[in-house]
C-alpha cells in the first residue's frame, strides 16, 4: 500500500473530508445566497428605474399626445445616459429613440425583454445588454423603454466568478489541510504502533512517544505509559516472586522430604509420629507462605479495589488489640491503644485487618526483646491524612535495612531465629499502595515505629 493511499484511508482524513464537504456546502449556500440576493437587488432596481421612466412618458403622452411623446423621447435619447428608447409606427419604422430597430421578442401587447444592442463608444462599436419593457399604443405604434444593464451583468459575472473561485479555493485548501493533518496524526499513530510492537515482542521498557503539545494523543500516550509502567512493575514482581519461591521454598521442601525419608528408614512409631507432626507444621508454614504470596499478588493487581467502603481505622485497631492483648501479656509485655476518635478511610476492611494483625504479630516477635516490652497501637488524622501506627520498644531495624525489609522473602539477621516467611511487611506495603497510601518505617527510640498513611474518606457511603 502506497503512503498516499494509506493516508487517504486514515480516519483523520475521512473526518477532515466530511468536515470539508459540510463546510463547502455551507460556504456554497452562503455565497449563492449573496449572489442571488445581489443579482435580484440589481434587477429590481433596474426595473424600478424603467417603471419610473415609463410613468414620466405616459404622463407626457396623456397631456400632449403622440407628437409630445415623440418630442420627449428625442430629447431624452440625445442625452448620454444608460436609458434606451424606441418608438415605431405600425410598420416598425423608427420615429424616435436611440435604438435602430425593435428588439427580438417584441410584438403586440406589453412585456419585458432582455436583448443585446450595439452602442458607439470610445473604442468603436460595442455590443451591450439591455432590459426593456415594450407597449403597443393606440394606432399600432410600438414603444420600447429600457435601460443598459451591461455594468450590472459585468458585476453579477464578477460575483459569480468569485463564487466559483472561492469554492475551488476552499476545496483545495481544505484538501491540503486534511492531508497535512492526517499525515501528522498518522506519523504519531505509527510511532505508537511501532512502540506497541516492540513491547509485544518482549521489550517492556518501551514507552509511547509524547510530543509535548498536551493534546488528546499526549494524554493517551501518558495514560498508556502509566499502564505500561504498572505492567512492568507487576511483571518484575512476578519474576522476583518466582525466583524467590524457587530459592526460599527449596530449603523447607528439602527438609520436609529428608525428615519423611529419615522416619521411613528408622521404622519407629515415635519417629513416625514426630516426623508427621513436623511435616504438618512445615506444611502449615508453606500454606501460610503461599497464602501471603496470593494476598500480595491480589493487592498488587488491585483485585479487591472494587470492594472498598468506609472503614473506621480506630475500630480495627481496637478489634486487633483485643485479639492480641492476651498474647502480649503472656509474653510479659503491655499493649496501649490510642484510638479513641473515629478515623474513616475508603478501604477493604479484611485487608486492613490482616495488615494490622501482621504488624502486631511482628511487634510481638521482634518488639518484646528488651526489658521495656511496650507496644502502642494508635490512629490519628493530620493534614487530611489518616495514620495507623504500631510502635514497639524492641531492637528495631537499622536505617540501611529498612528498604530491604519490605521486599519479598527478605529476613534480616536479627529475625532469622524467629519463625516466618519474610512476607509480612511486603504484604503491608502492597495493601498500603492498593489504598493509595504509603508505608513509613521509623525509629521509635528505642524500638520500631511502622505507620500506614491513607487519604481520609469524607462522607463516604457504604
Amino acid at each position: 500500500m502506497t503512503p498516499l493511499i494509506k493516508l487517504l484511508k486514515t480516519t483523520t482524513f475521512k473526518l477532515a473530508a466530511i468536515y470539508l464537504l459540510v463546510f463547502a456546502v455551507s460556504a456554497a449556500a452562503i455565497l449563492s445566497y449573496v449572489y442571488w440576493s445581489t443579482a435580484g437587488l440589481l434587477a429590481r432596481q433596474t426595473d424600478a428605474t424603467i417603471e419610473a421612466e415609463i410613468t414620466g412618458l405616459e404622463e407626457q403622452y396623456r397631456q400632449g399626445g403622440l407628437n409630445s411623446l415623440i418630442k420627449v423621447i428625442r430629447q431624452r435619447a440625445r442625452k448620454d445616459s444608460a436609458n434606451v428608447y424606441l418608438l415605431t409606427d405600425f410598420r416598425g419604422r423608427p420615429l424616435a429613440g436611440n435604438l435602430a430597430a425593435l428588439p427580438p421578442g417584441t410584438g403586440k401587447g406589453t412585456g419585458w425583454v432582455n436583448f443585446p444592442y450595439t452602442i458607439e463608444g470610445a473604442k468603436g462599436m460595442r455590443t451591450h445588454g439591455a432590459r426593456a419593457r415594450f407597449f403597443t399604443i393606440r394606432g399600432q405604434f410600438h414603444l420600447v423603454v429600457g435601460r443598459d444593464i451591461e455594468e450590472q451583468q459585468v458585476f453579477v459575472s464578477v460575483i459569480r466568478g468569485a463564487l466559483f473561485w472561492s469554492l475551488g479555493l476552499v476545496l483545495l485548501l481544505g484538501l491540503a489541510g486534511g492531508l497535512l493533518m492526517s499525515r501528522n496524526i498518522l506519523t504519531r499513530i505509527n510511532a505508537i504502533n511501532h512502540t506497541s510492537k516492540s513491547i509485544m515482542s518482549g521489550d517492556l521498557t518501551g514507552r509511547m512517544p509524547i510530543s509535548g503539545n498536551g493534546d488528546e494523543l499526549d494524554q493517551l500516550a501518558h495514560n498508556l505509559n502509566s499502564m505500561l509502567a504498572q505492567i512492568e512493575r507487576l511483571m518484575t514482581g512476578m519474576r522476583e516472586v518466582t525466583d524467590n519461591v524457587a530459592h526460599d521454598l527449596r530449603t523447607p521442601l528439602t527438609r520436609l522430604k529428608a525428615r519423611a525419608e529419615d522416619a521411613l528408614r528408622n521404622k519407629n512409631d515415635a519417629d513416625y509420629k514426630t516426623a508427621l507432626e513436623n511435616t504438618i507444621r512445615d506444611a502449615d508454614d508453606l500454606i501460610a507462605t503461599f497464602a501471603a504470596l496470593l494476598s500480595i499478588a491480589r493487592a498488587r493487581a488491585g483485585e479487591m479495589a472494587g470492594s472498598m467502603q468506609s472503614v473506621d481505622l480506630s475500630q480495627i485497631a481496637r478489634d486487633v488489640a483485643e485479639l492480641y492483648e492476651p498474647v502480649i501479656e503472656a509474653e510479659g509485655g503491655s499493649l496501649v491503644v490510642e484510638a479513641v476518635e473515629e478515623v474513616n478511610v475508603k478501604a477493604n476492611r479484611q485487608l486492613l485487618a490482616q495488615v494490622a494483625a501482621n504488624l502486631l504479630d511482628n511487634a510481638i516477635k521482634y518488639g518484646l526483646t528488651t526489658d521495656t516490652k511496650n507496644i502502642i497501637i494508635s490512629t490519628m488524622v493530620t493534614d487530611n491524612k489518616a495514620i495507623f501506627t504500631v510502635a514497639d520498644s524492641g531492637t528495631g531495624i537499622r536505617e540501611p535495612d529498612r528498604a530491604r525489609a519490605t521486599e519479598r522473602f527478605v529476613r534480616l539477621e536479627a529475625s532469622r531465629s524467629k519463625p516466618g516467611s519474610g512476607l509480612g511487611l511486603s504484604l503491608v506495603k502492597a495493601v498500603a499502595e492498593l489504598h493509595g497510601g504509603e508505608l513509613m518505617i521509623e525509629d521509635n527510640h528505642p524500638g520500631l515505629k511502622i505507620s500506614l498513611i491513607f487519604p481520609v474518606a469524607e462522607n463516604v457511603l457504604d
